[in-house]
């Protein structure tokens, strides 16, 4: 390969400012999980203003562009961004506050999103210089199941051509603007959801013995269920059941006819992982036949865990490496967060990495999924260039 750093650099620098104002624009008008109507018809028209041809409505609200260097039947690297935003009142004080009240981009998929169309910029100006093709993803729904991504891989966006690598760049406050942070193998649990109805028998409280307590019979269900990961997990898997919801009753003197309770299953083995279904539908239901009432157990199946191929995240971390140093490449830990990129990493060889976006200074420090997420926006240069510069690597190793 030809090209250096210091070109890639010089193109990310030019374009900086233009994609800060895409990021904006994306931040001040969030759409939610599979509506994300406008944002897709803003994203093909930056692609068409490229000079590219997306191919629009892939699972309903997806995007899909190529960018063909010389030979580009040779090889294809895929580069995936996120679209959807949360239901969740943005706190923030910025002049690119969202506009739609109850939606906020609080988990960075607009910075997402703005740093794939920053990189396709980049390698647009670099297609003389290198073989094979760059494949932008830009997918719905990554915040809601069954997740965008697996609907996108159902719609054939990983076909004609299918990616030899994949990368997906994530924002991550935890992390100081101007590092980057990899981890080889296993890095994100899966996730499931986990819906409880018990069931007894309502009655005034002040007769116990002409109820079915269902407040009782979910008090035990819930202290029960904490035995599935102290109990019956292997302690070297990390697992967590945790419950986030619990509606029953609507008077302190009623004894109500049922209880619903909601919860998350993660992991990070798919074996235990279905195991564990099995283990808290048998103690569920066990408990509350034995109390004389009965409990529905949903299970709703999420997205798999996340691994990061070797290879695939050995070259992106040199590369990494060569363009901000070794000093500013971090380590990240297991994280039982999840990722519909999981989906894709279970079809191809990827890399899920993480862009620092904190800067204490800059009050940019507070977590994903808050009102006050925000990222320091000098972390959209490195963002849109590392990318361009990992993608030009995964294809020179393909």
């Amino acid at each position: 390969m030809n090209i250096s750093s210091d070109q890639v650099k010089a193109l990310a620098k030019d374009f900086a400012n233009d994609i800060i104002e895409i990021r904006r624009h994306i931040h001040a008008n969030p759409e939610l999980s599979f509506q994300e109507f406008e944002t897709a018809k803003y994203v093909s028209k930056q692609l068409r203003a490229m000079g590219l041809n997306p191919k629009e409505g892939v699972a309903g609200t997806g995007v899909i562009a190529l960018i063909e260097g010389r030979n580009p039947e040779s090889r294809t690297v895929a580069l995936r961004a996120d679209m959807d935003a949360l239901p969740i009142l943005e706190a923030n004080d910025v002049e690119y506050k969202s506009t739609n009240d109850g939606v906020m981009h609080a988990c960075g998929h607009d910075v997402h999103t703005a740093c794939v169309l920053g990189a396709a910029k980049i390698l647009i100006e670099l297609k003389d210089q290198f073989e094979g093709t760059i494949k932008l993803i830009f997918q719905p729904g990554e915040e809601k199941n069954p997740g965008g991504a697996s609907l996108m891989i159902k719609d054939g966006a990983l076909e004609n051509p299918r990616p030899n690598r994949m990368l997906g760049q994530h924002v991550m406050p935890f992390i100081p603007t101007g590092k980057v942070g990899f981890r080889e193998g296993m890095y994100m649990a899966s996730a499931d959801e986990v819906y409880l109805t018990i069931k007894g028998k309502g009655g005034h409280a002040a007769l116990p013995d002409k109820v079915i307590d269902s407040i009782l019979i979910a008090s035990h269900i819930i202290v029960a269920l904490q035995q599935v990961v102290s109990r019956n997990a292997d302690p070297k898997t990390p697992t967590v059941l945790s419950f986030g919801s619990i509606h029953g009753g609507q008077a302190q003197n009623i004894i109500p006819e049922e209880v619903k309770i909601a919860g998350t299953f993660r992991a990070l083995n798919e074996d235990w992982r279905f195991e564990a279904h099995k283990r808290i539908t048998s103690i569920a239901e066990g408990i509350a036949e034995s109390m004389g009432g009965s409990c529905d157990v949903n299970i709703d199946v999420g997205y798999p865990f996340l691994t990061n191929d070797v290879e695939t995240t050995q070259i992106a971390r040199r590369a990494a490496e060569e363009y901000v140093g070794t000093e500013n490449v971090v380590d990240l830990d297991l994280w039982m967060g999840a990722e519909d990129f999981a989906f894709y990493t279970h079809e191809v060889p990827a890399c899920f990495y993480r862009l620092g976006t904190g800067n204490e200074t800059k009050h940019t420090t507070n977590g994903v999924h808050t009102p006050n997420f925000n990222i320091d926006e000098d972390a959209i240069e490195l963002g849109i260039g590392m990318m361009a510069w990992i993608a030009l690597n995964q294809l020179a190793h393909s």
